[in-house]
């Protein structure tokens, strides 16, 4: 299935970077989101699953697992299905990211989460911290979280399972300066 369709907005020039995502879950159904900003205004806040671009030739497995590793210290977690789908696109530290992102489910006994030692430059400076959230947390949230609708998204698949081929989700396309 390819995210968009017919009559879908469609992404601007540029290159589309495959992204791997994961919607991680604790025993309690609690949801582990990182706090990320932009780098040169530090205000605008967003909450989001951890996750980032295939490198290489890297599989999207493959790249969903070590930005997990990078990015909480957790090793170890099984991947299950693909569950969500989405293309989306952003200004973001002074360019405009393009991305095909495919969401993960996977769950974990770690609760106790640290961003990890392997950031990058840039995760470094705009990621402020990490939590875990319930899905009552996100529906009664204020904040900024992708992908929109993550609060809905996730009680559905709390509530009805894994879906048997992964949800497309509308593109997300976000204009303005970064």
């Amino acid at each position: 299935m390819v995210p968009g369709g017919e009559g879908a907005p469609e992404l601007p020039p540029g290159e589309v970077r495959r992204v791997a995502r994961v919607v991680l879950l604790d025993p309690d159904d609690r949801i582990l989101l990182l706090h990320g900003y932009e780098p040169g205004d530090p205000s605008r806040t967003w909450w989001f699953t951890p996750g980032g671009g295939v490198e290489g030739d890297e599989t999207l497995e493959l790249a969903a697992l070590r930005e997990l590793a990078e990015e909480t210290g957790l090793t170890g977690v099984e991947l299950g299905p693909v569950v969500w789908r989405r293309l989306c696109s952003f200004p973001f530290d002074g360019r405009r990211w393009n991305q095909d992102e495919s969401y993960y489910l996977a769950r974990t006994r770690h609760t106790a989460v640290a961003l990890g030692a392997d950031l990058t430059e840039l995760e470094k400076r705009s990621v402020a911290g990490l939590r875990w959230w319930t899905s009552a947390e996100l529906s009664a949230a204020r904040e900024t979280v992708y992908p929109t609708r993550l609060a809905e998204l996730l009680r559905t698949l709390l509530d009805d399972g894994p879906p048997s081929e992964p949800v497309v989700l509308s593109p997300e396309i976000v204009w303005g300066s970064g």
